[in-house]
């Protein structure tokens, strides 16, 4: 017997009225079908505010045949948001992704709906939010109006994603796979750059790290390791092999003991299957991972983050190329403080030397109008292809120094150049 009366999309969000403001669910739980029927009624409505952090899939709701329904506020910019941003659809929110669930839990942002994907409920009745726990917790606290896709693709995961099917007010049946994202292999710069993270990783350390060539290349040079545990916003496939292998055990971990904690997950279908009713990964509201106050209990949590750029003063901008918004604030200041701050901690940014088009990414100042996601006062590990720079408590000088030793070497002579210009660099 059914627990509850399913409807059509169409149905789902008639409920919607001009001037809601709306949360739509994160990442590759997105829900796809329900956002596309959203967009359909933007001939009858109006001045209706959408809240939301990176999403995978189309969405329908930033095409330019919206633009007087929907105004989009961009939590954390993906590639479907990028050109709506561009053009003035969407405005781009410098937030810290541990703050987002504020905004909804302190009615900085009082939500009207939420729009979600769970998967079918229980014997008990409870659905799952899957693979996205993150900000859509607190949205679906928080939310007066709660529409969900029900998908069976949808994995269900232990943690906080619980919620019971009665606490939604329309929820309409999808079956559609969840959005996958396959990693290219590393390239050689890439492999070296992993090598070089890898190296500053000590055994019995927590990490935490994202998705992209990068991350996996760490993680593939970690082989040798021995019980590290994982503590991080965001999961992928690269972790897998590592806790099969038995070099991730989570036996130092001081909070959450013996599991992995993540926030979200997205990656290949294979990664949705392994966390399916997997009880040893804990999907948990990221206003928890991503604490400070969290994060520095773990021991030696070595976070791994990427930047756009970074300047010989140690500046990191990760969020913008010059001011056009590329992505977002993230989750990179909360992992890169809690990181510095727990005992044998280490916070690093990792990053080829050099753009595809052959630009150098370290810089004698960053572009005008780029964002300095972590600040020079913050940063410590920077790491290239070309070796390691320590930069804590290093002045100005000494830092120049050293990130110009692990820039391209085609580039060294102009940044030492500048660095004597505008940093007196002796």
């Amino acid at each position: 017997m059914k627990l509850y009366t399913p409807v059509t999309p169409e149905e789902a969000v008639s409920f919607i009225k001009s001037n809601d403001n709306v949360f739509i669910h994160s990442a590759a739980a997105s829900p796809q079908i329900l956002g596309k029927a959203l967009a359909e009624r933007h001939p009858s409505l109006r001045n209706v505010t959408i809240y939301q952090i990176h999403t995978e899939g189309h969405a329908h709701y930033a095409d330019e045949i919206c633009k007087d329904a929907f105004l989009i506020k961009s939590l954390f910019t993906g590639a479907n948001m990028r050109e709506a941003v561009e053009a003035g659809r969407a405005e781009f929110v410098p937030i810290f992704l541990s703050d987002i669930p504020y905004l909804f839990r302190r009615r900085k942002v009082p939500l009207d709906v939420a729009l979600l994907q769970v998967s079918p409920p229980d014997k008990a009745g409870f659905c799952s939010l899957g693979v996205s726990v993150d900000t859509s917790l607190a949205a679906a606290e928080c939310a007066t109006l709660r529409i969900a896709e029900i998908n069976p693709n949808m994995p269900r995961t232990h943690g906080d994603g619980n919620i019971h099917i009665s606490k939604f007010h329309r929820v309409t049946e999808v079956n559609y796979p969840l959005p996958t994202h396959i990693v290219s292999v590393p390239n050689e710069v890439e492999m070296k750059i992993g090598e070089n993270v890898a190296g500053l990783v000590e055994n019995g350390a927590t990490l935490q790290m994202g998705i992209g060539a990068i991350p996996n290349a760490a993680l593939s040079a970690m082989k040798n390791h021995k019980e590290l545990g994982i503590h991080t916003e965001m999961f992928s496939d690269g972790i897998i092999p590592l806790i099969e292998s038995g070099v991730v055990t989570n036996q130092h971990k001081t909070k959450h003991k013996g599991y992995v904690v993540t926030g979200f997950m997205m990656g290949s279908s294979y990664l949705y299957d392994y966390v399916n009713d997997n009880p040893l990964i804990r999907v948990l509201d990221i206003m928890y991972v991503n604490d400070t106050a969290v994060i520095r209990q773990l021991p030696k949590v070595t976070a791994i983050n990427s930047a756009i750029e970074v300047d010989l003063t140690g500046q990191v901008c990760a969020d913008s190329i010059g001011t056009r918004i590329y992505s977002g604030v993230g989750g990179q200041m909360d992992f890169i403080r809690g990181a510095a701050l727990s005992e044998g901690g280490k916070p690093i940014i990792a990053l080829p030397s050099l753009t595809s088009k052959g630009v150098s990414r370290i810089t004698p100042m960053l572009k005008p109008g780029a964002g300095v996601v972590t600040t020079r006062a913050h940063v410590q590990f920077i790491v290239t292809e070309y070796g390691i720079a320590d930069l804590f408590g290093k002045s100005i000088q000494e830092r120049a120094r050293v990130l110009i030793n692990i820039a391209h070497p085609s580039v060294r002579e102009s940044l030492e150049k500048a660095a004597r210009e505008i940093w007196r660099l002796k």
